[in-house]
């Protein structure tokens, strides 16, 4: 896919894909959905691709959804806040969530300026969020007449606690990185001439000590985890992991590198394919 709303690079193990639309402050379309979901595709595909860092160019993050289609945005579907998939309407955000939460790499955003109804939504599925002082973030949608999307009353008051996820998404209002770092929404906050440039130590901490496969499953056990009922299902998945990592060339690796006191140097690759240790999860389908 050749990319007009988005610029996805891959240096060094790490792939930054940045919202490219400056001039609307990236705000969100159908186009840039597909662009997105596409670029997880490739970064799952690529062994090369350890971390993936997602920022936005200009002085937004992402302002929403494009609202020029005026009052009939979110009746016509707008700047495709909706899409259609097999026929059926679906959120563009959510399918944009979706993927980002499906992803085999970790995913850290670098939010470097205003995040509001999309644009910070579709950040809750990625692990790290850091933030730019200039950024400022708002679940605004009462604020628009319409409801969260993009899954955020799944993800965030799991991130945040269900009380300031109600008082964020209840008053729609617009609050600073600080308040965002105090509520648990951010990791930390930069200078704007220093967010990238966290975002990446933190990306090659995992790129360069890791086994990605070990990361990519340790990924989605902590995300599938959210949802369990008891810890005995975790024991299981626990015990299913240890049971496939532990006789693998990766942990071999990984304890003799230590005895040598040498980096190791982790030969299995997410390419080939991920061990099931999560046996009765089911994939869900949209009805």
């Amino acid at each position: 896919m050749d990319y007009t709303q988005i610029r996805y690079e891959v240096a060094d193990g790490i792939a930054t894909i940045t919202l490219n639309r400056p001039d609307q402050l990236n705000a969100f379309t159908s186009t840039m959905m597909n662009e997105i979901i596409d670029a997880f595709d490739h970064t799952d595909a690529d062994d090369d691709v350890r971390v993936v860092v997602m920022t936005g160019s200009g002085r937004g993050f992402c302002a929403g959804a494009d609202l020029s289609s005026g009052g009939a945005t979110f009746a016509k579907g707008g700047s495709d806040v909706k899409t259609k998939v097999e026929g059926v309407t679906r959120d563009g955000g959510g399918l944009a969530s979706l993927r980002i939460y499906e992803s085999h790499k970790p995913v850290i955003g670098a939010i470097n300026g205003a995040a509001v109804g999309v644009g910070v939504t579709m950040t809750l599925p990625m692990d790290f969020r850091l933030a730019s002082t200039t950024a400022r973030f708002g679940f605004v949608f009462a604020r628009r007449g319409i409801v969260p999307e993009a899954c955020s009353s799944w993800f965030l008051p799991r991130i945040v606690g269900i009380s300031k996820a109600t008082e964020w998404v209840y008053t729609g209002r617009i609050f600073s990185a600080q308040e965002a770092l105090e509520g648990g929404l951010v990791r930390s906050v930069h200078e704007p001439d220093d967010l990238l440039a966290a975002a990446y130590v933190l990306a090659r901490e995992i790129a360069d000590n890791t086994a990605p496969v070990s990361v990519s499953l340790a990924r989605h056990m902590l995300w599938r985890g959210l949802s369990l009922d008891h810890p005995m299902e975790a024991h299981k998945m626990d015990s299913r992991g240890i049971a496939v990592r532990g006789p693998s060339a990766d942990a071999i690796e990984g304890v003799t590198s230590f005895l040598e006191k040498r980096p190791a140097r982790f030969p299995d690759r997410v390419s080939d394919g991920l061990p099931d240790i999560f046996p009765g999860w089911t994939e869900r389908e949209f009805s």
